[in-house]
């Protein structure tokens, strides 16, 4: 999916796994000054819930995705969904069943964090409806699906990642507008979320391209609402952190420019380093282009 709001299915096979480093494929012609902004690794017959950055949520099957060519530009989103003028699609979550054992907790760029049973959101209503009640200019950044008991890993622009127990956030109704997970600094803003997996590392990617896997044991649990610690070591020359998420070694992960050039590389080939260090070349990017999306392609 693209900042203008373009959508298109593609094979994941269409495209071939690369060294890291590599400069990738072209993954979409895309307008000027478009860019690609989410990618999910996803099937057909999955549903696929679409968060708002206003805190609504929309519905659709992945057959309802219109598959594409990989160069072509997709289908404009405003046909498939029922958008109010300047709405934007913030996070993407998939899925085969609402279970009512698993949660989805929400976090917005100001740090508000929120969660609520999976099972509130089994609507199919055409024209969206609630997920969030979001503050006056906050905004939603991501949704993640979690069991109840998961530690939750918060992640800034700034590199600073919070590690906390789900169980400090009481779960809430859909309309519910959350509580404090991390206390932000100065002109920073939350980027990301996830939940820790057994046998997991994090990886964070900056918008200059850049990366690194970090173990989970090297953050420590802290307490809902604190300011974190620095999970990697930034430069003006190496950007800031635009995506963090769990991988294992045995995923790889799609990385997409702002031009749109994707490269799908091994995350085995991405060091492991502390939390203080500051990453490795994970693309090279052409001159005035940055990291736009980083999504992972699981194993299993």
């Amino acid at each position: 999916m693209t900042a203008a709001g373009y959508v298109k299915a593609v094979p994941a096979a269409a495209f071939r796994t690369q060294a890291r480093g590599g400069r990738g494929v072209q993954g979409a012609r895309l307008k000027e000054e478009d860019l690609v902004t989410h990618v999910v690794h996803t099937t057909s017959h999955a549903h696929l819930l679409l968060f708002s950055d206003r805190g609504k949520v929309y519905r659709l099957r992945g057959h309802e995705i219109p598959s594409k060519e990989r160069t072509a530009r997709g289908t404009a989103l405003v046909n498939l969904l029922p958008l109010e003028t300047g709405e934007t699609i913030r996070a993407i979550v998939q899925t085969r069943d609402f279970r009512s054992d698993q949660y989805l907790v929400f976090v917005t760029s100001q740090g508000q964090v929120k969660k609520t049973p999976f099972s509130e959101y089994d609507k199919s209503r055409r024209e969206g409806f609630i997920a969030i009640s979001l503050r006056p200019r906050d905004s939603l950044v991501r949704v993640v699906t979690t069991g109840g008991s998961d530690d939750l890993f918060v992640v800034t622009r700034q590199g600073m990642t919070i590690r906390f127990s789900e169980e400090d956030v009481r779960p809430m109704g859909r309309d519910a507008a959350g509580v404090r997970g991390i206390r932000l600094r100065t002109d920073d803003e939350v980027v990301s979320c996830d939940v820790a997996r057994d046998d997991t590392d994090i990886l964070l990617v900056t918008d200059a391209g850049y990366g690194k896997r970090t173990k989970l044991d090297r953050f420590g649990r802290q307490g809902r609402g604190g300011q974190g610690v620095k999970g990697i070591r930034l430069t003006a020359h190496r950007g800031r952190v635009v995506a963090a998420f769990m991988v294992s070694l045995d995923d790889e992960i799609l990385l997409v420019s702002s031009g749109g050039i994707v490269i799908r590389m091994p995350v085995r080939e991405i060091a492991s380093q502390g939390r203080d260090a500051t990453g490795v070349r994970v693309m090279n990017l052409d001159d005035g282009q940055t990291v736009a999306a980083v999504a992972p392609v699981l194993a299993e």
